[in-house]
């Protein structure tokens, strides 16, 4: 009989994980060939979440924690997860049943058909709003254009289905920003898509605003490519270069001219772009050098307070 390992990274769940449990529970009802585990990594949760899965975990064999001595983040949840996750295949979802159980079989089947990695490609509800599509299928688009990776339009969630060769490479990983879903991409393997439409939040809310998603956004970009650097000296030579080729013949022009050179408001109008130009060039620079700080100081993703398993 094989054994599929459910990686779930719960934060602030305490209203889900009994939940998704059940309903994983009667999925797994159906698949009389398979048996399961289902992993919840506590990512620092402030409410009773921890409580929750350790009830749970006294009354049903197949309920494993890990906790957190801090919050780590989703992508380390997720990693910890597939590090102590030693099943045929591994499948990570949310805990928030925005990733429907039901899809399971299907992502098995998938598997059972011999490709390693199983991705879903995410349909938004009528629900959502235009912006969250809009700026989802703009992060798509940028990462695509400007990294080594190729995700597909919406084909960027975490809930997918990986063989336990796929998880074993995946283990070696050691990045200190971790971006599994490019990292997914990137790795190769014989892979196949799987359409859902996101259910709602049943409990909680997410956790997951703006300013997180752009972090997330520059995290993805920055960890598969360097080409925002060569966009960056590329803008630096056509500045200078237009500027030469502009100013020069304005200096020219007023010295055949006999014209006075005057205008400080263009002046000022200039030293405005052209500090804010290098203020640009300047951070990106220091999001790569940042990456390599934190990489080289070689810390863990994640630190495991308790376990049960």
């Amino acid at each position: 009989m094989k054994k599929i390992s459910i990686v779930i990274p719960a934060h602030n769940e305490e209203g889900n994980v009994a939940l998704v449990h059940e309903k994983i529970r009667q999925v797994f009802s159906g698949l009389s060939d398979y048996d399961f585990e289902i992993i919840f990594v506590n990512d620092g949760s402030r409410d009773q979440t921890q409580q929750k899965l350790e009830e749970l975990s006294q009354k049903y064999d197949e309920v494993k924690f890990i906790e957190f001595s801090r919050n780590f983040g989703h992508q380390p949840a997720v990693k910890a997860g597939m590090d102590h996750a030693y099943g045929n295949a591994v499948i990570s979802m949310d805990g928030d049943l925005q990733h429907p159980p039901e899809l399971i079989p299907e992502l098995i089947k998938k598997w059972e058909e011999g490709n390693d990695i199983v991705f879903t490609v995410r349909k938004y509800p009528k629900e959502i709003s235009m912006f969250k599509r809009r700026t989802s299928d703009f992060f798509y688009k940028i990462l695509s254009k400007l990294s080594d990776v190729n995700l597909t339009k919406g084909g960027g969630s975490d809930f997918r289905l990986m063989d336990a060769n796929a998880v074993e490479v995946m283990r070696r990983f050691n990045e200190d920003d971790l971006f599994l879903r490019g990292l997914t991409s990137w790795m190769g393997f014989k892979q196949a898509g799987i359409e859902f439409t996101a259910n709602e939040r049943l409990s909680g809310q997410s956790s997951y605003n703006l300013k997180k998603m752009v972090t997330f956004a520059f995290t993805g970009i920055t960890a598969f490519s360097v080409k925002p650097l060569y966009i960056a000296a590329y803008l630096g030579f056509l500045f200078s270069g237009l500027s030469v080729v502009g100013y020069g013949i304005y200096v020219i022009h007023s010295f055949i001219t006999e014209t006075e050179i005057s205008g400080w408001a263009s002046l000022i109008m200039t030293i405005v772009f052209f500090g804010g130009l290098q203020l640009i060039i300047l951070g990106i620079i220091g999001i790569y050098l940042g990456k390599i700080f934190k990489q080289v100081k070689e810390r863990p993703n994640y630190i495991i307070k308790n376990k049960n398993f």
